[in-house]
């Protein structure tokens, strides 16, 4: 009997919510299907196969009626779970690598003593943040842990933190996917900001909205408002930072851009994506001031992304973009020395960016 009741323990699950995500939803649950015990799949009233398709591929499926409300939702797809650790995926993610922390070396039967953290790595198309994005976010929860927020919800759990080697891929800020999902996202966001306009976290998710679908102005005026408002120990500080002076640059605002690098610069010595859009700052400078270029601008732009290869990849930085420590780093440098006519430079770093490229995670 006791055999019988060990072998009921359901020690992963793959916890989901879903609407109208007929497109995606297989891949999510393909992916994951090997490294867990049930598959389930909250649906918050899909017109399109999402359902159908999820059953097909073994998920168990429930109803919920939406109430504009992440937390909610995914309290109510976590009460299903009967899981020693609930894997939370949305149906534009999939596993991508390091699978092999799902096991149970990682996560025994029975409660666990922390809060899983995975890199989120977001394909990017927007002009000024094309790559990979990543952010270490936590999915791996141990029963018992919950979410709360409106939207951008987190998990709500005083354990420590640990940041496992699982990679989750994620496609939901491409254009196209954005273009899909309309405006869903900026109206709960603003409702929550309506209710805690102090939020720094608030500010810069909507800014992180904007700037996706290419508002240049809202975007600076958001990321903004988030740097006055967040702390300098922020765990999102880094994004925040870098994505301020994208955005600053791209509203026209160089200066402040400029200022906002020097005022930074000691933090993120060792930042390749701070050093590559300071880079993008001063090539922009040199061609507002063509005077000053040579001698003043272009040997900043030269030692920035010089100084991006050198320190290499940060995954663990939260936002980072995959091969600005690399291959994009020297694809830049190689564009630099063929402007200003030194080809053998440029044909040099156009190896490497092509061999980094093979090499980027």
């Amino acid at each position: 009997m006791e055999a019988a009741e060990e072998f009921a323990v359901t020690r992963l699950a793959l916890v989901m919510i879903a609407r109208d995500e007929a497109r995606a939803i297989g891949r999510t649950l393909d992916s994951a299907r090997p490294y867990v015990e049930r598959m389930i799949v909250l649906d918050t009233g899909s017109r399109d196969a999402t359902r159908e398709i999820a059953r097909a591929c073994g998920a168990e499926v429930h109803d919920f009626a939406w109430s504009d409300d992440f937390a909610a939702a995914r309290n109510a797809a976590l009460a299903h779970s009967d899981a020693d650790w609930n894997l939370v995926l949305d149906a534009d993610e999939w596993i991508a690598d390091g699978a092999e922390a799902l096991g149970p070396q990682t996560l025994p039967a029975g409660r666990g003593g922390f809060l899983g953290e995975v890199r989120i790595a977001s394909l990017q198309d927007q002009p000024g943040a094309e790559g990979t994005g990543q952010a270490w976010i936590g999915r791996v929860l141990p029963a018992g842990v919950g979410y709360a927020g409106r939207i951008h919800e987190q998990p709500i759990s005083s354990l420590c933190s640990v940041r496992l080697p699982l990679v989750i891929g994620h496609d939901g800020y491409t254009t196209e996917n954005l273009a899909r999902k309309g405006g869903r996202n900026e109206t709960l966001l603003m409702r929550e900001l309506e209710a805690a306009p102090q939020d720094p976290y608030l500010w810069l998710q909507i800014a992180k909205e904007h700037q996706a679908r290419g508002r240049a102005p809202q975007a600076a005026f958001c990321f903004t408002e988030a740097l006055r408002l967040a702390p300098a120990d922020a765990g999102y500080r880094h994004a925040l930072v870098v994505r301020a002076m994208i955005a600053l640059k791209a509203d026209g605002r160089l200066d402040e851009a400029l200022s906002l690098a020097d005022a930074e610069v000691d933090n993120w010595l060792e930042s390749p994506d701070f050093y590559f859009v300071v880079g993008d700052l001063y090539l922009e400078a040199a061609a507002r001031e063509p005077g000053r270029a040579m001698a003043d601008l272009l040997p900043i732009v030269e030692s920035a992304w010089k100084r991006c290869l050198r320190i290499g990849e940060r995954p663990d930085l939260d936002g980072a973009v995959a091969g600005r420590g690399g291959h994009m780093a020297a694809h830049n440098l190689s564009v630099f020395y063929k402007t200003l006519g030194q080809t053998e430079q440029a044909a040099e770093y156009a190896v490497l960016a092509q061999k980094l490229r093979g090499t980027t995670a």
